[in-house]
């Protein structure tokens, strides 16, 4: 269609699918923030132009079948040992840019001794926790993250922190660590909120780009699980905002600075 000076209205191109973002058709729930996750990581390597030098690793979870989605060199770990064989191939491979995708499942219960660690030494590897508050692909189970009062398969009456102690703030937690470079909590229920977390998880990529070695990067990412949670897609964006929000702070905890290492 053109216009009145005969110029074409279309000519200028407003948005198009990330090209590391496959052209395939999701298999998560209605409602699942990992959808919007995936798209945002892709944007973030395409800008930075390092889809050629990225290696992903996949989790047990949710999102394990990453590899299905992303036009990237993916690895799949073993349940929670995505950060040990992520410290491999960037030691292996120092010139690429390695990231881990993990569930709060994987990473803060059976991986938490693996992210501690390579947290501690400061592995130059990027981290995407995607923390929806319960193991959402084996049964909807309490995880680490399940909220006071949350009831689970495995706590039916609502998690009780004098049986199951408190829910556990990952981004916090590591921030306290010498070894990290970056850590923050964003979320993306709204537009709003999907900006501000491609500028933290491109922030991650960055520090593994910076000319010294920064260190760890931690992006944990508040998302959805309604299947799990019994709720409706619109009302499980609602407790994202409100409920895990007000336990699980939005914001960054830790970023190092090029001066820090001069």
């Amino acid at each position: 269609m053109k216009n009145a000076a005969g110029k074409d209205m279309f000519s200028k191109l407003v948005y198009e699918r990330p090209k590391t973002l496959l052209d395939r058709r999701l298999h998560y729930c209605p409602g699942c923030h990992h959808g919007t996750i995936h798209k945002i990581i892709a944007e973030t390597i395409d800008e930075l132009g390092q889809r050629e030098n990225t290696v992903g690793i996949a989790p047990v979870g949710c999102a394990v079948l990453l590899y299905d989605y992303m036009d990237l060199d993916i690895l799949e770990a073993p349940h929670g040992r995505a950060p040990a064989l992520a410290t491999g191939i960037r030691r292996a491979l120092p010139d690429r840019v390695v990231f881990t995708y993990q569930g709060d499942g994987d990473l803060a219960s059976i991986g938490m001794s693996e992210i501690i660690h390579a947290a501690n030494r400061g592995e130059n590897i990027t981290v995407v926790f995607v923390n929806n508050t319960t193991y959402g692909m084996t049964g909807g189970q309490m995880a680490p993250t399940t909220m006071l009062g949350q009831k689970t398969t495995t706590s039916p009456y609502g998690r009780d922190f004098r049986t199951e102690g408190y829910p556990i703030r990952m981004a916090e937690l590591l921030a306290g660590l010498e070894g990290v470079a970056y850590s923050a909590r964003v979320t993306v229920s709204s537009p709003a909120h999907i900006r501000k977390a491609k500028e933290a998880v491109r922030k991650g990529f960055e520090m593994q780009l910076k000319g010294m070695r920064m260190g760890l990067s931690i992006i944990e990412i508040l998302s959805t699980c309604p299947t799990n949670w019994g709720m409706k897609p619109l009302d499980a964006q609602k407790r994202v905002l409100g409920e895990m929000a007000d336990y699980f702070p939005l914001g960054v905890f830790k970023e190092k600075k090029q001066a820090d290492f001069e």
